[in-house]
């Protein structure tokens, strides 16, 4: 654990005696050519020179930030103000975390800041990540070794770092079943929640369209497979097109990106007084505290948008003329089923989502730390094929774990559409499956389930930075 939060937060640094007395030093000493301007590459050689540690992609971020004209470096003055913006910001993260304002920082302090983000460490990990900065043995780090000891490191406070890992619900798979994205203070008092929440609803919305076709397949072989009718998908796909043509491919895709919004939103506020509900003293919500929210929250924004999720699976299954829209087809299942119809399958639906969020979470933290652990010697950032990577893996374990429940779920939602189709429990149903096509029985679709998850991700991911750099949030 001690690796891990050291690598995360702390890098290696240079000693306050060797650092050059001014700027212009400084920027003398790493402008090689002499040329009046220091560029990436300058940058990151005289660093090293110095000793003083950078991660991965500082030096570009550095230049970037503080290059004004454009020339791709910077000038004495660039660098300057460059370093005086930013020891700005480190000086108001040293005083977040000098908690009794004596102008120093002792372990407790370290421990306690880390607590408040979620990242529960021992008295003995605290006090060794303090040894790391703590450059004359005193065991409290003041603001001078504190400033020393970031003063190259792009990341200005400790959310900052954190949020390279913050496990996003951005990489939308078609299923609504993750614990809610965890904004900083910073994030809700500017604004910037709303624009993130936005960019995911859009990803969701293009992501889920485009794998459409695999999502109805799935739900075909889902509510019609079994082993006297065994669905291929060239078969399944030759057999809806044959029947509605190609559009009939994307039926049900309607209701399903327009519960996006309302469900995100639900979810988002739910997860916000859930957590105020569940913290402990001084506010401060724990790791199992975020994981009991975020399933009450799905919980909540699933019961609120459950007629939908009826409407959507009927959608999908309808035959040519059967409904003309959404408000027909509610119009028809309130008329000749009840107001009941809207909420079957609602109890194999809630009980999905505590395996799902669990396992996707847990996953994820395994493979975070994994790569954190073998991989992180000069940045905490990943890079975004290792999120990619463990985002997908972690979502699909958890599909993987919930999937029963799902198939359930949709065969007990198409249940009074089909013809002959006798209404049972959720208990009685499972026995059935399981007595006439085994246990594999309720994995039944789970192959187009699988083949949309990389497409799904993938395409997520690129509307989500294109809606961020669109809506003016910086990385």
């Amino acid at each position: 654990m001690y690796q891990v939060v050291r690598k995360l937060v702390f890098t290696d640094s240079y000693c306050a005696s060797n650092a050059p007395k001014t700027y212009e030093e400084l920027f003398e000493k790493l402008d090689a050519n002499k040329d009046g301007k220091v560029d990436v590459a300058e940058l990151k050689e005289g660093l090293s020179a110095l000793g003083i540690a950078f991660g991965k992609g500082d030096a570009q971020k550095i230049v970037s930030s503080g290059d004004q004209d454009n020339d791709e470096g910077l000038d004495i003055n660039e660098f300057s103000k460059y370093l005086k913006e930013h020891e700005k910001k480190l000086l108001l993260t040293f005083k977040s975390l000098d908690k009794n304002n004596d102008g120093r920082i002792d372990y407790m302090e370290i421990k306690q800041s880390l607590a408040d983000m979620g990242m529960d460490i021992s008295k003995e990990e605290a006090e060794k990540i303090l040894q790391t900065i703590d450059v004359d043995g005193t065991m409290t780090v003041d603001w001078n070794e504190w400033r020393e000891h970031f003063l190259f490191n792009t990341a200005t406070n400790l959310e900052d770092i954190i949020r390279y890992w913050k496990h996003s619900t951005v990489l939308d798979i078609g299923d609504s079943l993750t614990i809610p994205d965890e904004f900083t203070e910073e994030e809700k008092t500017t604004g910037v929640w709303w624009k993130q929440l936005a960019a995911g609803a859009m990803a969701g919305a293009v992501s889920r369209t485009g794998t459409a076709p695999l999502d109805r397949m799935k739900v075909f072989m889902q509510v019609h497979g079994s082993k006297t009718n065994k669905i291929s998908l060239v078969g399944g796909f030759k057999q809806m097109i044959k029947e509605g043509g190609v559009s009939s491919l994307w039926r049900g895709n309607g209701t399903n990106v327009l519960k996006i919004a309302p469900e995100t939103a639900i979810k988002f506020m739910a997860y916000e007084q859930y957590k105020k509900m569940l913290s402990s003293e001084g506010g401060k919500v724990q790791t199992h505290e975020r994981f009991i929210a975020g399933s009450l929250a799905g919980a909540t924004a699933q019961t609120a948008i459950y007629p939908m999720e009826v409407m959507k699976t009927r959608l999908t299954l309808r035959k040519t003329g059967q409904y003309s829209g959404m408000f027909d087809c509610a119009k028809k299942i309130l008329k000749k089923e009840g107001v009941k119809a809207f909420y079957k399958g609602y109890v194999p639906n809630i009980l999905g989502i505590i395996p799902y969020a669990g396992i996707d979470l847990a996953v994820y933290e395994s493979l975070k730390n994994a790569w954190l652990a073998r991989y992180a010697k000069d940045t905490a950032n990943p890079g975004i094929l290792v999120l990619l990577a463990c985002g997908t893996i972690s979502s699909t374990c958890g599909q993987l774990a919930s999937y029963p429940l799902a198939l359930i779920r949709t065969r007990m939602q198409a249940a009074a559409s089909i013809e002959g189709s006798e209404q049972v429990t959720m208990n009685r149903l499972v026995k059935k499956i399981l007595e006439k096509e085994g246990f594999f029985g309720l994995y039944r679709g789970i192959l187009p389930n699988f083949m949309k998850v990389i497409p799904a991700v993938s395409i997520s991911y690129v509307v989500y930075e294109y809606m961020r750099t669109g809506l003016g949030i910086s990385k």
